[in-house]
């Protein structure tokens, strides 16, 4: 199964697919400059915890190939200076700031005596975050997949695919994976408003890859529950908090509400690197307020009376006690998770 390649790194340029003109034309944008991928991060061109997470690293990699500075400590106060630039664009998504800290660190290693060393290492940085970001998305796929069973339903919410990740995804990795062990798999997409990732992306995606899709209005996922279609509900998450709690796009709460009521499974898909060991709960998580013009019209097109308020937080937060699993790279989670989650040797 081919996976498209959602961000890429080509001598000294990223690429990236610009996923705001999804599904109608498959365009690329690419740069060599790092307020240009900023503003990708922060349009959504690019969007999804690991993706961002990519793209923050290449971000930081491009600017200290565009800073014209000799000595090393001129290269650092320019990447470190780029580098706040590029957290500040999304605040939610842990990947961002962790790949971003990630590569500072090289700005402090004895090792890169000379502003071209500097260079190279953060180059070869956001390459290694790139690639590892395919494996452990793999791995996700691999230690989900045994959640599901022959003929499942599974719903999922927004879009944690491959176009959320370096390439594979996290909760349809999970989807991939059963697929391609010989499972029958029919997955259910919400919409996912008001940008409609459900809608242009997850159900793209998943007809991209001959995978039975149905998709559905945020507000029909219950009753799709109450009728008995779906088996097991798997989303993605931005940011997980030390006790479990989820961040995900929002729209997720309700579902996970709406899966206990039912008797339906609910479980999360992410990284290691999404959880994040200094929150010691969700409500620590901070909340991304968007343009109200996101709620208030679609696509150039006002569908709200001019003047209306309009509350538009891009993330809302589940409650550890909703979530039946929390599946990684490492392996599957189970409640407690206060007691398991940062336990666990990363290099399992």
């Amino acid at each position: 199964m081919d996976h498209i390649r959602t961000i890429e790194w080509r001598d000294g340029r990223v690429r990236l697919v610009d996923q705001t003109r999804l599904p109608g034309e498959l365009v690329h944008v690419e740069t060599d400059d790092f307020r240009r991928l900023g503003e990708s991060i922060k349009r959504l061109e690019v969007r999804g915890a690991p993706a961002i997470g990519v793209a923050g690293a290449m971000g930081v990699a491009l600017a200290a190939l565009e800073c014209d500075a000799t000595s090393t400590d001129e290269l650092r106060s320019c990447v470190r200076e780029a580098a706040a630039h590029l957290a500040a664009t999304r605040p939610t998504a842990v990947n961002l700031t962790w790949a971003i800290d990630r590569s500072l660190r090289i700005l402090d290693d004895p090792a890169n005596a000379t502003a071209d060393a500097v260079r190279d290492a953060l180059v070869a940085e956001a390459i290694a975050i790139l690639e590892e970001d395919r494996l452990l998305c793999r791995a996700i796929g691999r230690h989900g997949a045994a959640l599901l069973a022959d003929g499942d339903g599974v719903l999922t919410h927004c879009n944690a695919g491959g176009l959320a990740t370096a390439e594979y995804g996290t909760a349809l990795a999970v989807i991939y994976t059963a697929v391609e062990e010989g499972k029958k798999i029919r997955v259910f997409a919400d919409e996912t408003r008001p940008l409609l990732q459900g809608a242009r992306l997850t159900a793209w995606e998943l007809m991209e890859h001959g995978i039975d899709v149905t998709l559905l209005c945020d507000s029909a996922a219950a009753s799709a529950m109450a009728r008995g279609l779906v088996d097991k509900v798997i989303v993605g998450a931005d940011r997980i908090a030390g006790n479990g709690d989820v961040a995900n796009k929002i729209g997720t709460y309700p579902l996970a509400l709406a899966a206990k009521r039912h008797g339906v499974p609910f479980y999360v898909a992410a990284p290691y690197s999404t959880l994040d060991a200094s929150l010691a709960t969700g409500e620590e998580i901070p909340i991304e307020e968007r343009s109200a013009d996101e709620v208030t019209g679609f696509g150039g097109c006002r569908t709200a009376p001019e003047g209306v308020a309009a509350f538009n937080p891009a993330f809302d937060v589940t409650p550890a006690e909703l979530v039946a699993a929390i599946i990684t790279d490492v392996g599957v989670f189970e409640p407690p998770f206060g007691e398991t989650l940062f336990r666990k040797d990363r290099s399992s």
